[in-house]
């Protein structure tokens, strides 16, 4: 369990957390826990969900359990910095449907003595890393990795399989457009892609022996 640095921190600087995994890994439960571990502290919190989330109510972060917070839907990253004037903590969630500025804005809000907290999925439907996740994962001072549960296998699971015949790569869907899965149940799945990935052929050593 992640544990807060610390809740009454000097305001000179603050930090970034990033909460990365799969979907029905719980990534959104965390978030809500710190951040209402943070009003607990009496720290003003604001949190912001990218406008395109639409699958619960639009003015709340929601988990897959039912878990909600209210929250301020915006159309890109660069609306964030205005509306979180004065705060001690920010919740991002769904970072990955955000365009890159939202790296230059948690770094932005951390200097000016923010903890940011950012949760979003690492990896898209195909594997891939997901949008601007990685930059935020390399910046963040915290990044925890949670994961689901493999529905094939039982084990854990880090890839989101998408069940729907749709190859676009935004698809907002719960449990009957996704399910979690095992590397080894997700390529299980994907045999033909297990084949057509390619190692570059390794480069020629050569060494000088006048060394």
């Amino acid at each position: 369990m992640f544990l807060e640095n610390t809740l009454k921190y000097d305001k000179q600087f603050g930090w970034i957390e990033v909460i990365c995994g799969s979907m029905f890994s719980g990534k959104t439960e965390e978030l809500i826990r710190r951040l209402k571990r943070a009003k607990y502290a009496n720290l003003k919190v604001e949190i912001f969900k990218p406008n395109v989330d639409i699958r619960y109510e639009d003015d709340m972060v929601v988990s897959h359990d039912e878990n909600e917070i209210m929250c301020t839907p915006v159309p890109a990253a660069a609306n964030i910095p205005i509306l979180a004037d004065g705060c001690d903590v920010i919740g991002i969630d769904e970072a990955q449907f955000f365009d890159d500025e939202i790296v230059n804005v948690c770094n932005f809000l951390a200097n000016k003595g923010v903890r940011v907290i950012v949760a979003g999925l690492d990896m898209d439907y195909k594997g891939n890393p997901f949008g601007p996740m990685p930059n935020l994962m390399a910046t963040a001072e915290f990044v925890t990795k949670v994961h689901a549960i493999c529905t094939k296998t039982g084990g854990l699971a880090h890839y989101s399989f998408r069940k729907a015949e749709d190859e676009n790569l935004v698809l907002l869907g719960e449990t009957n457009e996704y399910e979690p899965l095992s590397r080894q149940a997700y390529f299980k799945t994907h045999q033909s892609k297990v084949n057509d990935i390619k190692v570059n052929d390794a480069e020629q050593i050569i060494i000088n022996k006048d060394v």
